[in-house]
């Protein structure tokens, strides 16, 4: 029953992989919900609508999600690498958590942009700040 409860919460998260839930992505949070080890309001990107879709297939009652623990965007942000002042040092490709970004060791890096999710953790692993968030194009 737990593989299949399991499997239900996750495909009902946004997959962003961003750990703002305090778990190492949305798969571990599946479980931890799924064995009634976490509750249904840790998950800012997939909002209000989603905790309520949580607390609906675990049947308990719905919570709005933790504004504490990051911001819902009804759009996430796509991560976007300033090809010019990239120096190739790979820290955002060991960031990503969805490999998303490609390139190799002294050379410039790019992001998969249909891969990205928006969970923005390679902006802070880049050392000299050359990744940049825009609204994905429409």
């Amino acid at each position: 029953m737990l593989p299949d409860l399991t499997e239900r919460l996750d495909r009902l998260l946004p997959q962003t992989q961003c750990g703002q839930c305090g778990y190492a992505g949305c798969r571990p949070y599946a479980e931890a919900m799924a064995h009634g080890d976490a509750d249904v309001d840790r998950c800012p990107p997939g909002g209000d609508d989603g905790a309520r879709a949580l607390a609906k297939l675990l049947d308990v009652a719905a919570k709005p999600f933790d504004r504490e623990r990051g911001r819902h965007l009804a759009t996430p942000p796509l991560a976007l690498i300033v090809e010019a002042d990239c120096i190739g040092c790979t820290k955002c490709i060991q960031a990503c958590p969805v490999d998303a970004i490609v390139g190799a060791a002294k050379h410039m890096h790019t992001v998969i942009e249909p891969l990205c999710t928006g969970c923005e953790l390679c902006v802070p692993a880049c050392p000299v700040d050359c990744i940049v968030l825009v609204a994905p194009a429409a």
